[in-house]
């Protein structure tokens, strides 16, 4: 145990290390080269507009974080419950998956200005369009662990008179939640990526909003400002999937 904590924390001073060099690096790089600044700022010059206005930034990732927060939860809800479908039934298995494949291969760009039509330029546009980029890994990923279950398993479960609702629940989804949080951790930044199309295209708020107000104006410092912001939202919503992971699934040998 000791070992492992003292892994991870040279790990995470590597990468810190690693980050540090290389803004370093994009500094003196602009300052040797000095490019202009509509084209290239300086990471000093993007750490003062961060500075100069963090209760701005903070107030536009807030609502980024709650939309792609409430897009990946009905997800992974919506998600399990459609490959618990795929599993119990092939009719469910073919009519499901064909529509969630055409779905995934539509542009959800082009999608997005429906759902500002039908649903105005609130939250719920942003958190649909989150929900339909994260919902295929999530579906994907499930549906393979409810499937790979032990069949001996299952024939033993059987012998003992035990359900169809209760090899679902004490052993294929016990089974599934491994695939779960793989696709929980894909899903994760696609609700993400998801929630900033849905602010692109209509709405006053979030980092999203920020990125393209900010390019309307060339300003290119404060589009990379909510860049920064929201690679660090991003980085987080990651790990603390990664964290709940290892709570839940301690006995899984990806964790040990």
């Amino acid at each position: 145990m000791a070992g492992s904590r003292a892994e991870a924390g040279q790990g995470i001073l590597a990468t810190l290390g690693v980050l540090a060099g290389l803004l370093l690096l994009w500094e003196v790089a602009v300052r040797v080269l000095a490019p202009p600044p509509i084209l290239l700022p300086a990471p000093s010059a993007i750490a003062v507009e961060l500075a100069d206005a963090p209760r701005y930034f903070l107030r536009h990732a807030a609502f980024t974080l709650w939309t792609t927060l409430a897009g990946f939860a009905l997800s992974v809800v919506l998600g399990v419950a459609l490959a618990v479908a795929i599993v119990a039934s092939r009719w469910a298995d073919r009519v499901v998956t064909t529509i969630l494949v055409v779905l995934n291969s539509l542009p959800k760009v082009a999608l997005a200005p429906l759902f500002v039509i039908w649903m105005g330029t609130g939250a719920e546009p942003k958190i649909a369009i989150a929900v339909m980029l994260a919902i295929f890994s999530i579906v994907a990923d499930v549906a393979l662990g409810l499937r790979s279950v032990d069949p001996e398993a299952i024939a033993l479960a059987r012998v003992h008179r035990a359900g169809a609702w209760r090899i679902l629940w004490k052993l294929r989804l016990p089974n599934a939640l491994p695939a779960l949080f793989v696709g929980m951790k894909v899903s994760i930044s696609f609700a993400l990526v998801g929630a900033i199309v849905g602010e692109f295209v209509g709405g006053s708020s979030g980092l999203g909003h920020v990125i393209l107000v900010a390019q309307g104006q060339f300003d290119t410092v404060r589009v990379f400002a909510a860049l920064v912001v929201l690679g660090v939202v991003g980085t987080l919503l990651f790990y603390l999937v990664e964290f709940a992971e290892r709570l839940a699934i301690p006995w899984h040998v990806s964790q040990r």
